[in-house]
């Protein structure tokens, strides 16, 4: 007599939504925020602290005579950007132009060595782009923490 049909293991439900395993909403306020909002954000970031360094910290190219941004700069500028505001208004300039909030997974304070770690591994470029289900990167999974729609 042959086996019977086994049955598919039984094992936790792949989520139908980024979030959804942590009780948030598949969309609006306090939903995962999504690719196009956070490139939007980074742009922004990334446009803001290329200005300063091309503002305060340029210089003029012996070769072409053009104005240039100092790359190190605007690095630098970008970098305690994202460490002093993350903790204090919940996340970037850009990210909050974008109506987002950048949180603790299980709730709490940001600290302060979340977004230097965050920071770090952004500036690696891959974390950033290898995500979970959850729609985070490597970089916010590191640091315990994701983007939310305000």
């Amino acid at each position: 007599m042959p086996d019977a049909p086994r049955s598919a293991p039984s094992g936790p439900a792949t989520p139908s939504h980024p979030g959804e395993r942590w009780g948030l909403p598949a969309s609006g306020p306090k939903s995962v925020a999504r690719f196009g909002r956070r490139l939007a954000a980074l742009a922004i970031d990334i446009a803001t602290a290329a200005l300063i360094g091309y503002a305060f910290f340029g210089s003029i190219d012996p070769v072409t005579g053009v104005r240039l941004a100092d790359p190190l700069a605007t690095n630098l500028v970008f970098a305690a950007v994202q460490i002093v505001f993350i903790p204090t208004i919940g996340g970037s300039p850009g990210h909050r132009i974008m109506g987002m909030r950048l949180v603790r997974v299980h709730g709490g304070w940001v600290g302060l060595w979340r977004p230097v770690l965050r920071t770090a591994l952004l500036f690696l470029v891959i974390p950033a782009l290898i995500w979970d289900a959850d729609h985070r990167g490597l970089h916010d999974k590191a640091a315990g923490t994701v983007l939310l729609r305000v």
